[in-house]
């Protein structure tokens, strides 16, 4: 039997750095998805094997030199989500620089680690090949580490004997809430070795999909009922996110009255995204009403993060080219680089959105078009169960 399960990107819609100082963020899932196959071998092959498509790397190692590493381990307990020491970190890090010597992808070096710890977490020591393939650019803000946990997990469990194995139309694999809840903490254990300290919100995301509301630790899912395409433009210029974080928490040490309302007017802009994504607009006009307010809320957005000190000369180069379409965009995640989002109308057409796509693609940026609160995580049975 194979299993595929696959998982959504996500953008930060509103509430960027504000979220930081205790304000409202809110982020949503695209339809941008990574995929995870796994497929169990026979006993006699004795390997763990590792295809990763988009960066052509294949590596394997005996299934007895993964025990050495962790031999402490023991029996599998997938119903008990266990963080990986630091000390453990370390050591997958050097079992995974045996084979990959990542160079600048330290991040799917680290990927490959959280791979071999939930593997032996959940699945145990049992020989198997897992395949990877993504839609979404690595490093970039769009959760792609965060997908690449839940899609793995959610296969890995699908082999574990605590989940009850649904199969529904086509060979979808149904999971029950409770099953949802327990990928998704492993899914963060995984994001935990990749990053070491995220917020959480990215897997929980991809796991469940829509809408995800956060604020000082608390996250509430939301249904979102307004159609929503954006253009993600990927700038493709790497940024430091702790670097900015502290920059924006210095700014407001030296200013803390201004700076508490540029947060503040932040959050407002966050509430009212909200409101408005989930009402149901009950006619055309309505809805392009909708899509007027939610342009004009992203151009303050951005105006507030431009006064934050979080943009940069490529984010300015995306706003005035969107700007002569009469478009509204604003940067998502932590500035500096990375993606900026550009809210594609309805009444928009083809012709006018792929002469803007290869304008922004003249300068070597990179783009794609996405809805926004789409489904969580899919899983299916490829063969027989």
């Amino acid at each position: 039997m194979e299993i595929t399960a696959r998982a959504p990107g996500k953008i930060i819609l509103a509430g960027e750095h504000a979220v930081v100082h205790g304000c409202t963020a809110f982020a949503s899932s695209i339809n941008l998805y990574t995929s995870v196959t796994l497929r169990l071998l026979p006993e006699e092959e004795d390997t763990i094997e590792i295809q990763l498509n988009d960066v052509g790397r294949h590596l394997s190692w005996p299934i007895e030199r993964i025990k050495k590493v962790l031999s402490y381990i023991g029996s599998p307990f997938p119903s008990k989500p266990r963080p990986c020491s630091l000390e453990t970190v370390e050591a997958l890090a050097a079992l995974v620089d045996e084979q990959y010597s990542p160079g600048k992808e330290v991040t799917i070096a680290s990927g490959v680690s959280a791979l071999l710890w939930l593997y032996a977490c959940v699945l145990g020591f049992k020989p198997v090949r897992v395949i990877v393939s993504s839609e979404l650019p690595v490093g970039a803000g769009l959760g792609s580490s965060a997908a690449y946990c839940v899609a793995l997990s959610a296969a890995l469990l699908a082999f574990s004997d605590v989940v009850n194995l649904s199969i529904g139309q086509k060979g979808r694999v149904i999971f029950e809430e409770r099953e949802i809840d327990l990928l998704n903490k492993w899914a963060f254990i995984g994001e935990k070795i990749i990053h070491g300290n995220p917020s959480g919100i990215d897997n929980a995301v991809s796991t469940f999909g829509n809408v995800i509301k956060f604020k000082s630790g608390c996250m509430t899912r939301i249904s979102a009922k307004m159609p929503v395409r954006m253009l993600i433009t990927n700038t493709k210029v790497s940024r430091d996110t702790m670097a900015l974080i502290t920059n924006v928490s210095l700014r407001k040490s030296r200013h803390p009255d201004a700076m508490s309302s540029v947060l503040n007017a932040i959050e407002s802009i966050s509430d009212e995204w909200c409101s408005i994504i989930q009402s149901h607009a009950k006619d055309h006009r309505a809805l392009s009403t909708n899509e007027v307010k939610l342009a004009e809320l992203m151009e303050i957005n951005q105006g507030l993060l431009i006064s934050l000190g979080v943009s940069h000369a490529a984010i300015d180069t995306v706003l005035r080219t969107t700007t002569k379409y009469k478009l509204a965009s604003k940067l998502t995640g932590a500035g500096g680089g990375g993606c900026v989002l550009t809210l594609l109308p309805t009444e928009l057409s083809e012709a006018v959105l792929e002469k803007l796509v290869e304008e922004l693609e003249s300068f070597g940026f990179q783009c794609y078009t996405a809805g926004i609160g789409g489904k969580g995580i899919e899983i299916n049975v490829n063969g027989d169960p």
